[in-house]
């Protein structure tokens, strides 16, 4: 064999353990033992509420574990900018799309495009209204604002006219908490709900609606926020007649609103495991990553947190 062969041979030898390395460098192990290969997109809502925050931790520390590339987009509560990420997500080639929807009906044309380029989705605290999920991971938000409900009517006597904040309106959370909550309060024949008014779960607008409501409802009994920084921010409106003279339940669990609740201005939060919701999103994407099925839906259970048992959740 002359020298010329030898060097060809010796550098397609060389090329070949070099691609196996790649190969085997691209693909992940995790401790299940099943290869990873790709990355995952994770489209947020928002990082600005603590919630999301607390899911998107929750959401690093399970893709680190596992060994998956996690791709972090905020959309800040607007509908286009999560279209444009989620269509940069195709463009990129993610292998799985985590989706918050901003809006649940705004997100369908992107869930369906993201069906079309085969790119599987999981949505996470909230669905879209339309295209193909693999699979939904979410507390159950109709039996949460029944668990709402009751905890208020309870503490108001089961009479007294109430006021309802709500969340983005279009948003799955919103309509689902929103749907148990009055359904249930419609079982108290003496409690009236007199204003109800999105706030879109914010809690500056909160406090701006709340306060606006307050003064043309001076004497309601209770509030009931779609989630914990609209509850504050009616906190914030009520002033010293939180908790004494006007009772406030929110919902999420967050850290400001177990600590409202410890200190008497809550009398309530429907606490939701936002580090769970986030890591069970990525284990069902990481499932879909290698090929498996995911679970089509995921539930996280909701607690209701009170003075009672708050020790329990801080």
């Amino acid at each position: 064999m002359n020298a010329r062969k030898i060097l060809a041979l010796s550098a397609s030898a060389v090329l070949a353990l070099s691609l196996t390395a790649c190969n085997r460098d691209s693909s992940d192990t995790t401790a299940e033992g099943g290869a990873v290969d790709g990355s995952v997109t994770l489209a947020l809502s928002t990082q600005t509420n603590p919630f999301f925050v607390q899911l998107r931790d929750g959401a690093q520390e399970k893709a680190d574990e596992l060994g998956v590339t996690l791709n972090i987009q905020d959309a800040s509560d607007d509908a286009a900018t999560q279209a444009n990420q989620l269509n940069n997500a195709i463009t990129t080639g993610a292998g799985v799309v985590i989706v918050n929807p901003t809006d649940s009906d705004a997100v369908v044309p992107s869930v369906e495009a993201l069906n079309q380029a085969d790119i599987p989705v999981v949505a996470v605290d909230r669905s879209a209204n339309g295209g193909e999920v693999a699979s939904f991971v979410a507390s159950d938000n109709v039996a949460g604002g029944a668990q709402a409900a009751a905890a208020l009517a309870e503490a108001i006597g089961g009479e007294g006219d109430i006021i309802m904040l709500q969340g983005i309106a279009g948003s799955s959370a919103s309509r689902d908490r929103g749907q148990g909550f009055e359904e249930e309060i419609a079982k108290h024949e003496g409690i009236n709900i007199v204003a109800k008014q999105t706030a879109n779960f914010d809690r500056a607008e909160g406090l701006d609606v709340a306060t606006n409501l307050l003064q043309a409802h001076p004497n309601v009994k209770a509030i009931f926020a779609e989630n914990d920084e609209m509850a504050l921010g009616a906190i914030e409106a009520l002033g010293s007649r939180a908790g004494t003279d006007v009772i406030v339940v929110g919902f999420d669990g967050t850290i400001d609103g177990i600590t409202a609740v410890e200190d008497g201005r809550m009398l309530a939060t429907i606490a939701q495991q936002p580090e769970e919701l986030g890591a069970k999103a990525v284990e069902e994407a990481t499932k879909l990553l290698r090929g498996e099925d995911a679970e089509t839906e995921v539930p996280v259970e909701v607690v209701t947190v009170k003075l009672d048992n708050v020790a329990d959740y801080k």
